[in-house]
């Protein structure tokens, strides 16, 4: 009977732990989209954050974190920039940056052309707006996209800051 007992609660836990496991992967099946546990910043992307802390801290700032749901947001708006063929802060599909990243008290810089993040990051920083909002202690997080290919420039990068204090 003891054995039956330990059999039935191991088959119980495993079931428990292979509906856990598949979750994520169920769900990027049901909605297209990529649960953002398993979004990835690419090394484009993740240049251009540390570029901006290294900024930040040449002048004492405090480091701001990545955020992976705002890469993802980041980089759907370099995507969208190339696709459809515009450059402006105002998405036609994803509206303002603000509304696109649900948060309250945000930023963006958006370029194109530039080939590294060296080269965008360099630009960013002689444009007073720019880095402006790369210096902002009041943000804590970052989002980096990159996108290439089409649209009349080829290359395109946001960056998108937001602060979890606000």
């Amino acid at each position: 009977m003891e054995l039956k007992k330990n059999f039935l609660t191991l088959f119980v836990f495993s079931l428990a732990v292979c509906l856990f496991v598949s979750a994520p992967s169920t769900f990027a099946q049901q909605t297209n989209k990529v649960p953002v546990q398993e979004y990835t910043v690419s090394k484009f992307e993740q240049r251009v954050f540390e570029l901006v802390n290294e900024e930040r801290k040449k002048r004492n700032i405090e480091p701001l974190q990545l955020s992976l749901e705002v890469s993802k947001t980041a980089r759907e708006k370099s995507e969208d920039m190339r696709d459809k063929d515009y450059f402006d802060h105002e998405s036609p599909t994803y509206g303002k940056p603000c509304e696109h990243m649900k948060k309250k008290y945000c930023g963006e810089n958006i370029a194109a052309q530039w080939k590294t993040p060296e080269e965008v990051m360099e630009a960013w920083m002689k444009s007073e707006g720019h880095k402006k909002n790369i210096l902002r202690k009041e943000y804590t997080h970052i989002g980096v996209g990159y996108a290439e290919g089409g649209g009349r420039y080829g290359i395109y990068w946001t960056q998108q800051f937001f602060s979890d204090k606000y």
